[in-house]
């Protein structure tokens, strides 16, 4: 057989199975479908100016909520909120700004929600960063523990009072699978990962922190009316890559592309977390593909969600005031 006719078969092939691969992954990909109105109610979405919380905040605002996009970029919320705004007709769409790499913003920001608004109905912690080097903020926190962990983790916490008296509510954490490789050093959360893999290791304990988070919470507002569930939004084409500039980085792009779903697909098992009434009063769980699914061996741990918690108190200094939220 000639060159080429081995370099034709071989592309034919790669085709074949990138072919494969998409129509296995739209024929799994669950689909929400609850029909929930949101008139009247309001919703947070973390991130929300791209990627999976765009869609989220999309949804929301065509089901009638009056959708709070908390996002770091102004401008990028602003071009956000005016496309959500021009494809659902829904005006009351609200951009405030937040930035979760910041103690300080994580409590303004919940100030002013507090403050100007009179019911909270859905929180998404949607907002997440990965694959990046590791660096520490102002702070003194890991970039990205305190994005994906600390900053989510304060911010809900200085938002149950609100969310208490517009009960009953909804946290929604949204996590990975990847979850499942990772390894929490209880000793020092702020530790990276000392290995060749530490960008992706770093990102996996923050998810695991996530799941954890999600469990003690859940535990701590037993009987508040709100409920806490975890999301998996499965393989996405997510945009937190779009600042990495390493071969290999650039190689899962690539890859992202090829394989992965795209976001509006990715937000769906966030939305049915926020809306489905076929999940009324059910927390401390997990989901994805729109189903609920056991949550990785190690954040089934109760007693490390519950160090977790002890040591993420206090890393974001959290005060005796602000505790007081889960007194009943």
């Amino acid at each position: 057989m000639e060159a080429w006719s081995i370099t034709l078969l071989v592309i034919l092939c790669i085709v074949i199975a990138v072919l494969c691969v998409k129509y296995y992954n739209a024929v799994t990909i669950g689909w929400n479908h609850s029909p929930t109105c949101l008139v009247g109610k309001t919703v947070v979405i973390t991130g929300a100016n791209i990627g999976i919380g765009f869609y989220t905040a999309l949804d929301f605002a065509k089901r009638g909520a009056r959708v709070i996009l908390a996002c770091r970029n102004k401008s990028k919320a602003e071009k956000a909120q005016a496309k959500i705004i021009e494809e659902t007709g829904n005006a009351n769409v609200i951009v405030r700004i937040v930035d979760l790499s910041s103690l300080n913003s994580v409590r303004q920001f919940a100030k002013e929600i507090n403050e100007t608004e009179e019911r909270l109905d859905v929180l998404v912690n949607n907002a997440g960063i990965g694959c990046i080097d590791h660096s520490y903020t102002a702070d003194g926190l890991s970039l990205t523990m305190q994005s994906n962990h600390f900053g989510p983790f304060l911010l809900t916490i200085l938002l149950i009072d609100l969310m208490k008296r517009s009960s009953p509510s909804r946290i929604v954490v949204v996590s990975s699978d990847l979850a499942t490789i990772g390894r929490i050093n209880i000793n020092d959360l702020n530790s990276p990962v000392g290995t060749i893999f530490a960008k992706a290791l770093d990102y996996s304990n923050t998810k695991l922190c996530n799941l954890l988070f999600t469990v003690e919470l859940a535990k701590k507002l037993k009987n508040t009316g709100i409920t806490v569930n975890a999301v998996h939004p499965g393989a996405v084409q997510t945009d937190f890559l779009k600042e990495t500039k390493s071969i290999w980085q650039k190689m899962l792009k690539l890859n992202m592309t090829l394989f992965y779903r795209s976001t509006e697909a990715g937000a769906q098992t966030s939305i049915y977390a926020a809306t489905s009434k076929d999940i009324e009063g059910i927390t401390g769980c997990y989901f994805k593909d729109c189903k609920r699914v056991s949550m990785p061996r190690s954040a089934q741990n109760v007693e490390l969600a519950r160090k977790v918690w002890e040591e993420s108190e206090q890393f974001v200094k959290l005060s005796f005031e602000e505790k007081k939220c889960f007194q009943l």
